[in-house]
């Protein structure tokens, strides 16, 4: 009775339909074997996994698989009633190709007299913090030889200040790759002067330390920080405007969204000064990372699902002065700029770009708590910029622009 119970205990183990979930290849993998209809059976080895890449240990597959096929695994197992007899039960393990491999990455065209790099990163000293910015070409373009159109600028000005700027060309403005670099470099490049910077300082000081100043010149103070701003984003335009015409082209045919921050750490705080025309936020964190800001006008929503563009002489209106912001802070953890490549797969929508849960989520995954791993270490920084860089080439279906993203930490 006994050996005819071990028997059929055995023969319902190899006749149960044992479903393994897909694997992906080059993405992390793991897979549980529940036991508890089968008390008396234990799993003592899985023959074919070393060709997988995958290995087995305490009940568990785990693993990253490199080779996308369909592998036939033997099960060995035995009844712990009879453990010197080994039974084998055959399965199945797809893995299925890593999607990015579908896609093609041909090189831009080196001879181009407008060829930026495919991807390029940065890192640094930001007042009295650090930087690290990326820009990587997305699949779309590298699928089809095309150039990178997002950029961006980073910049040490006089008299304590410095400036990041980030650019994103639109994809059907045939010189969008050059107005974006033409816009950050421009826009860096206008503030880079001790003239400008003292009237911006001597007004900030007004607004923010002045206790004998009136509202009244306090406010008349805050208009001329915005005045001269706004002349920073005059000069852009006129740059990406001369340049058209000196080379017979539209100034359309340089479409690119722009978004800056100018910043200063004062003794009352670290005043922020933002730009921003299109789809690109500017956020900053609390150093508990209890509250969330976004410090520009995002061109979403109001216009259907569309952007505005520095090269658009609507854009400076009456109204410009909402796509304006002064912030002053005593300290934050991270003052965060991105194009809509990084946006729109990790948020989806503008709301969630102020919601601290969001952002957390997002944090989580820049330390590592993705599909393929790739961590930012924000304290072992060694070389921060080529490990942001190597997160940015995750996969997100139907995602596949430019993407570039600034950290301030």
């Amino acid at each position: 009775m006994e050996k005819a119970l071990i028997y059929r205990e055995i023969e319902e183990f190899k006749e149960v339909h044992l479903v393994l979930k897909n694997a992906s290849s080059k993405q992390f993998y793991e897979y549980r074997f529940e036991m508890d209809d089968f008390p008396n059976i234990k799993i003592k080895n899985i023959t074919n996994l070393r060709e997988t890449g995958l290995t087995f240990e305490n009940n568990k597959i785990s693993g990253i698989p490199y080779v996308n096929s369909v592998h036939d695994l033997d099960i060995e197992f035995y009844h712990t009633h009879d453990e010197d007899s080994t039974e084998i039960k055959k399965v199945h393990l797809f893995v299925n190709a890593d999607p990015k491999d579908l896609w093609k990455n041909i090189p831009s065209d080196t001879n181009d007299v407008y060829h930026k790099p495919d991807e390029t990163s940065y890192e640094g000293k930001f007042l009295d913090k650090k930087i690290t910015v990326v820009s990587k070409r997305g699949r779309s373009h590298a699928h089809e030889g095309k150039f990178r159109d997002d950029d961006f600028a980073v910049n040490e000005l006089p008299g304590g200040w410095s400036i990041v700027s980030v650019a994103d060309g639109a994809g059907s403005a045939i010189m969008a790759r050059e107005g974006s670099r033409l816009a950050v470099v421009s826009v860096n490049s206008f503030f880079n002067s001790e003239e400008i910077l003292n009237r911006i300082e001597q007004n900030i000081e007004i607004v923010y330390n002045s206790s004998d100043s009136s509202k009244e010149i306090q406010s008349e103070a805050g208009e001329n920080v915005l005045k001269l701003l706004y002349k920073g984003v005059l000069h852009v335009y006129n740059i990406l405007d001369q340049t058209a015409a000196e080379h017979s082209f539209s100034i359309k045919d340089f479409h690119t969204t722009l978004i800056f921050a100018l910043t200063k750490k004062f003794d009352f705080g670290y005043v922020i000064l933002t730009f921003g025309v299109g789809d690109c936020p500017i956020n900053l964190i609390s150093p508990d990372f209890s509250e969330v800001k976004l410090l520009n006008q995002m061109d979403v929503g109001e216009f259907g699902g569309g952007t505005r563009f520095i090269t658009m002489k609507e854009i400076f209106s009456d109204d410009i002065v909402s796509r304006f912001g002064i912030t002053c802070v005593n300290d934050f953890s991270y003052l965060v700029l991105m194009t809509d490549g990084i946006y729109d797969p990790k948020f989806m929508t503008e709301n969630k770009l102020e919601d601290i849960d969001s952002w957390k989520a997002f944090f989580s995954d820049l330390a590592g708590n993705n599909d393929d791993r790739a961590k930012v270490d924000f304290i072992n920084d060694t070389h921060i910029d080529q490990q942001l860089l190597a997160w940015t080439d995750f996969w997100s279906r139907g995602n596949h622009d430019d993407r570039t993203l600034a950290i301030i930490y």
